[in-house]
């Protein structure tokens, strides 16, 4: 039975349905399966590439396999926050799960490396989606007090992917066939389907009189991709100063000059300003974007360390990257527990930071000799704090702002996420190559190298943490809501 609430009507007040703990746990369970299709999607396909590219030819669009689903679910993050707020949360997780499976097809039968191209591009743009629904409907069930727990399972969520996702693309390359890579999403897709379709009905649209700024949406997604184009290729394709590059950079800058002005002059902005001058939104998000580019660039430069320095080969040092992974997974979980239970929860993930950026320093002053017990001992602390940012910059965004504006703000949050993953490995790339690390495209092009560069990155990602706490630390005060905000049935 579900318990009631009352709900105003034009003819008076009625009892209307909450939505019960079985269906919560269906919806959760719903979302974090297809967020995993997503996650999956980003790690899968790196150990098939070598394989596609003898498939399929045209080596040289290689790149684009991971570059095009990176452009289209970066770009379409924050729409899909206010189109579900608009149109309800249902109807917007199908067409994101939808419009990913039907590029999962097109992929899967591409004849050519265009065309698989075409379909991971399709594919981005529903799982850009699938990020940032997982995050939005979880708001809307749960209350901002209990809602950190339920964030930490989408740490986990990654971590799965992260693990599980280079494994099932070199077995599926290697013993059966690549495509299956992407076969492998049908199932899992339907089945996520499945499983949210009744529970998910009960959730309130709250928003249905509103509407999408079109030409707010497209000046967004052209300055985005312009942005993410600029970061891949610059320093590896053309270099950072070169014409090609600071073209982008130049139309992109454009680009969002015309976004910000279509955000005053709009009758209705595609990101509402109300939410964008929130104090708690602003410092929130920054954090959020600034600790993604430093885990995310650590995350691709500690492998090359591990191999160029101290001599591993690329499965062993997949296993000491456990220890990185474990340890956000630990960190996560742990922030997520404590924060109902702590009045000041900033300070949680504001101590994590400290200790990922000591740790970082410690690892850059070893890093020429250092054994690998050290490193893993290191890098599971830096994944330990780290990861008790993320369940807080979530929980306090979304505790900022009312449920109508739930989510825009979390597909905000969201985008500048995966913004932060592509600035960072470009930052951390421009480090290693002006300190003469052979590196091109995120692969290591010479084994002799000096650990001088490596000493570098760690130092800048460092640099980038310490800025990521400083954002964290202009987050204002806010109690989290308790138990007002029970989701009631709208149909």
């Amino acid at each position: 039975m579900y318990q009631t609430a009352d709900k105003p009507t034009s003819m008076g007040t009625t009892a209307t349905p909450v939505v019960s703990e079985s269906d919560k746990n269906a919806i959760v369970g719903g979302v974090l399966l297809s967020m995993l299709l997503a996650a999956l999607d980003q790690t899968i396909v790196a150990p098939a590439l070598p394989t596609i590219a003898r498939a399929l030819g045209n080596a040289e669009y290689l790149p684009w396999i991971v570059t095009g689903y990176l452009l289209t679910a970066t770009a379409m993050a924050p729409l899909y926050g206010k189109i579900s707020d608009v149109y309800g949360r249902r109807r917007v997780v199908y067409a994101a799960v939808l419009i990913f499976l039907l590029g999962s097809v097109v992929s899967a039968l591409a004849p050519n490396m265009l065309v698989l191209v075409l379909g991971r591009s399709i594919q981005g743009a529903g799982g850009g989606g699938l990020w940032a629904l997982a995050q939005i409907i979880i708001g809307d069930l749960v209350p901002p007090r209990e809602r950190a727990r339920y964030v930490a399972w989408i740490a986990v969520t990654w971590a799965v992917a992260s693990i599980a996702g280079p494994v099932l693309g070199g077995t599926f390359a290697e013993h059966l066939h690549w495509s299956l890579i992407f076969w492998i999403n049908l199932p899992l897709g339907f089945a996520a389907m499945a499983i949210i379709n009744n529970p998910l009905k009960k959730l309130p649209i709250l928003a249905k009189t509103h509407r999408i700024d079109c030409l707010g949406a497209l000046l967004l997604i052209s300055a985005t991709a312009l942005l993410l184009l600029a970061l891949n290729w610059g320093g590896s394709t053309y270099p950072w100063f070169s014409r090609e590059t600071l073209s982008l950079v130049a139309c992109s800058a454009l680009l969002w000059s015309l976004f910000a002005a279509r955000l005053v002059k709009a009758p209705e902005p595609l990101i509402s300003l109300e939410v964008l001058s929130n104090p708690i939104v602003l410092a929130g998000t920054l954090s959020m974007f600034l600790l993604q580019a430093a885990s995310i660039g650590i995350s691709v430069y500690l492998p090359i360390y591990l191999q160029a320095i101290l001599g591993l080969s690329v499965s062993e040092s997949g296993t000491v990257m456990l220890g990185l992974l474990l340890g956000t997974v630990a960190g996560a979980t742990f922030s997520g527990r404590m924060i109902p239970r702590l009045t000041h929860y900033k300070r949680i993930a504001m101590a994590g930071m400290v200790l990922a950026i000591a740790c970082l320093g410690a690892l850059s002053i070893v890093a020429e000799g250092a054994s690998i017990l050290e490193v893993e001992i290191l890098t599971t602390l830096i994944g330990l704090g780290s990861g008790t940012t993320f369940p807080v910059s979530t929980v306090s965004v979304q505790n900022a702002v009312d449920r109508a504006h739930l989510g825009v703000a979390t597909g905000v949050l969201t985008f500048l996420r995966s913004l932060g993953a592509a600035l960072g490995v470009a930052v951390l790339g421009a480090v290693a190559m002006g300190a003469g690390l052979p590196v091109a495209a995120g692969t290591l092009v010479h084994v002799e190298t000096s650990p001088m560069p490596f000493t570098m990155i760690f130092v800048a990602d460092g640099f980038i943490l310490a800025f990521a706490l400083a954002a964290l630390s202009l987050i204002p005060h806010k109690p989290l809501r308790g138990q007002t905000e029970h989701p009631v049935l709208s149909e």
